[in-house]
Order: structure tokens, then C-alpha cells, then sequence
């Protein structure tokens, strides 16, 4: 069983091959994201393994299936980037990871709110230049805040846990409200009330741009919002436009709409050329880290153990309890 692994890392090649040593699993690895483009690197292969930014259209998937591809494994748990309505009509069976590690995501969101906050950034850089003083700053305690958690799937109830170890006055709003000892509220009630807004949504048609200039216009003024789901959640021109005025109080993000051509790539030596996140990077109280979140060894060890385990049922022709089925929903 040939697989063709796009958007891979290092540490990709490094866990996927650790846990699929005693399974008939053979790996192609390519550094480049899967799109129309790049489809012919697949040929000869039986189902190719994906992440967040490859570009699974109709195009792409058309010539998938042209040379005989039929399954594909994203090793992430969304599936914007797939054409549903294209799988159905070919026939291409797609599986995810729906929960790798829930506590890596609340974790780091929870990280970028104490370092924009309190400034951490600022301070690790002045200390390096041997400049100890505290002005410019102040922060506030999170302890009797309150903050607003958009969307309680499994990472937005960590995020609740441990924002009430802080101390912290949770509201949530969710279609589907998850838990009882959750304070649910409409979310214009929530982006009113929130010193903090927090975004853990999937990326639908209905949630694309849910932090908008409407939206932002709800927020206090001098709210943090901190975004570790997915970058369509916000509309970063709005974002910037509500920044420059003073309106929002910061940001931080793991996420960008327009990620792809930027995370996961050393662009050091370049000049970065998406002039709306450049001016983000203008921003002194924005605090950005590239997609990040998930990165710690147990969600890398669970995202391989499930990637292979979806592999070898979809590959055998078995049900996978992963697998997503061509109307958008978790097959069970």
C-alpha cells in the first residue's frame, strides 16, 4: 500500500514511519502541498495522506481519481479544504483526525493570551538588550475577568477548564451546546460582556468571517481576541481596521486565512509578499506563532496512530469510525 504524504515535515516522516513499521504501509514523502499542481507526484500511488493547507478541489480530486486514487487521509480534524460534493461524485472515501490532543490547542491559546496580555514578548526582547524597564508593560489579571469562548468542542472545553482555574468568568456561545456547567449566551450577548474572546469553531460557509466588522463592532473596546481554530474565522482587514482605530485591545493567532503559502516554510531570508499579514506584523499588540498549537509529542504520536489506522481500514475496503461522509458528517 503506497502513500503519498503532501505538506510533510521532518516530523511527519519521523512519527508516521514509527507507527506503520509493522503494517504493509510504504510512504512517498514530499515537502509540497497537494493542489491541481502537484498531483502528478501521487501517480502510482494507492491514497494520499494530507494536512490542513493542501488544496483537495474538485480539480485536484478529479485527477486523484483519473490515476486510480481514491482515499485520502488528512491527519488534521478539518476538512474545509476538501471538495465533499466532488468525493461524492467520485467516489473518494476521506478520513481525518477528529481529536489528537485537545489540551495542546487549549494549552497554547491560553499561552498566547498570558504573552499578549502581559506582554511577554516585548519583555523577552528588552531583557535580551538589557533594558529591565517595566513601562509599557502592564497587563491585567485574568483572575474575576470574563471571557468568552466561541465554540465548545473538545478543545473549547479544555479551554473552559482551564480558564476556570484562573479564575476567569466563562461564557460560551455554541449551535450545539456541549455541557451543563457551561454559561451559554447568544454570541452578540458574549462579544458585549467578554474582556476576552477566545475562537475554537470549525470553518463552515456559516462561520467563515464570524469575527467581522459587525462583530468587532459588539466587542468593549480594548478586547483581546485570540484565534487557534482557523484563520476564515476572522476577517483580517477588519481586524486591522479595528486595531488601527484602537478599538480592539490586541490579537492573537496560531491561524491565518492565508496561511498557505506562509506556515510551516523558513521565510527568513525573504521578503514576505502577503501585504495584509505583513501589516499585522506592524501591530504592538498583535502576538502571532505559525500554526503551532497541535505541535507537542502526544498529539504528533495520536495524529499518526489514527492517520495509519484510518489508512489501513479505508485502504481494505473496512468502515472507519473517522471517516467523513460526503454531506459533511462524521460517519459512526
Amino acid at each position: 500500500m503506497k502513500i503519498a504524504c503532501f505538506s510533510s515535515q521532518p516530523y511527519d516522516q519521523q512519527f508516521l514511519s514509527q507507527h506503520s513499521e509493522s503494517t504493509e504501509l510504504q510512504w512517498t514523502f514530499f515537502e509540497s502541498k497537494l493542489s491541481s499542481h502537484t498531483l502528478g507526484l501521487a501517480e502510482g500511488h494507492q491514497a494520499v495522506c494530507c494536512f490542513v493547507n493542501d488544496e483537495l478541489d474538485r480539480t485536484c480530486l478529479e485527477g486523484l481519481s483519473a490515476r486510480g486514487i481514491q482515499t485520502v487521509a488528512l491527519r488534521c480534524a478539518g476538512f474545509n479544504n476538501v471538495d465533499l460534493k466532488a468525493c461524492a461524485e467520485l467516489a473518494v472515501r476521506v478520513a481525518r483526525v477528529p481529536a489528537y490532543s485537545p489540551h495542546a490547542v487549549a494549552e497554547h491559546t491560553v499561552a498566547l493570551l498570558l504573552c499578549l496580555n502581559r506582554k511577554l514578548h516585548k519583555s523577552y526582547n528588552r531583557v535580551r538588550e538589557g533594558n529591565f524597564a517595566l513601562h509599557g508593560l502592564l497587563g491585567f489579571d485574568l483572575h474575576g475577568k470574563t471571557v468568552g469562548v466561541v465554540g465548545t468542542g473538545k478543545i473549547g472545553r479544555v479551554v473552559v477548564d482551564i480558564l476556570k482555574g484562573f479564575g476567569c468568568r466563562v461564557l460560551a456561545y455554541d449551535p450545539y451546546p456541549s455541557r451543563q456547567d457551561i454559561d451559554y449566551v447568544e454570541l452578540p450577548e458574549l462579544l458585549k460582556r467578554s474582556r476576552v474572546v477566545t475562537l475554537h469553531s470549525p470553518l463552515t460557509p456559516e462561520t467563515h468571517h464570524l469575527i467581522g466588522p459587525e462583530a468587532l463592532a459588539q466587542m468593549r473596546p480594548g478586547t483581546l481576541l485570540v484565534n487557534t481554530s482557523r484563520g476564515g474565522l476572522v476577517d483580517t482587514s477588519a481586524v486591522i481596521d479595528s486595531l488601527k482605530h484602537g478599538h480592539l485591545g490586541g490579537l492573537a493567532i496560531d491561524v491565518y486565512e492565508e496561511e498557505g503559502d506562509l506556515f510551516f516554510h523558513d521565510l527568513s531570508g525573504e521578503v514576505i509578499q502577503d501585504d495584509v499579514f505583513a501589516r499585522l506584523l506592524t501591530f504592538p499588540n498583535v502576538v502571532i506563532s505559525g500554526h503551532q498549537a497541535f505541535f507537542t509529542r502526544e498529539a504528533l504520536t495520536a495524529i499518526s496512530e489514527t492517520t495509519v489506522a484510518n489508512l489501513l481500514s479505508l485502504l481494505s475496503g473496512k468502515d472507519c469510525p473517522n471517516e467523513v461522509d460526503w454531506d459533511g458528517y462524521v460517519k459512526s
